[in-house]
């Protein structure tokens, strides 16, 4: 039977997002996104800290690493940046041209009234995305 454990080890804060991603087996970077989405547009900001902080306590660590998967995931873009990579990031998650969501979220950034909160979401996006990791060195054999 899988239990829903945190893993303090693959977490940016305390690995509840890391464990039920886990559960879920889906990417970290999806629900640490959905909780900040949930948390963050019925405008109760407080109740997202709130039930992140019960999970916390509710649900027990686990020094095991999640078992890696060879599906993709929701990186920042290390080849394809212009501040930090977000949108490129998401451009390669996507399979679409990176100057088509760039001009998405320069749209969605300079919509009245949503400049602000454009410049937050990218701040938000630019600490949820993990950076790419490199690909791993071609030994050639001796």
């Amino acid at each position: 039977m899988k239990r829903l454990m945190r893993i303090p080890a693959e977490g940016r804060i305390a690995g509840v997002c890391a464990g039920l991603a886990h559960y879920l087996d889906t990417d970290v970077t999806l629900v640490r996104a959905a909780w900040l989405v949930l948390s963050i547009v019925p405008g109760a900001v407080i109740g997202g800290l709130l039930a992140y902080a019960g999970a916390w306590l509710v649900m027990p660590p686990t020094a095991i690493l999640a078992t890696t998967t060879s599906r993709r995931h929701l990186t920042r873009s290390r080849l394809d940046r212009r501040v930090a990579g977000v949108c490129g990031g998401i451009a390669e998650y996507a399979r679409v041209d990176p100057t088509v969501v760039r001009v998405a979220a320069v749209v969605l950034a300079v919509y009245p009234g949503a400049i602000v909160g454009g410049l937050l979401a990218y701040a938000a996006a630019w600490f949820i995305l993990p950076a790419e990791r490199p690909a791993a060195p071609i030994v050639a054999p001796a």
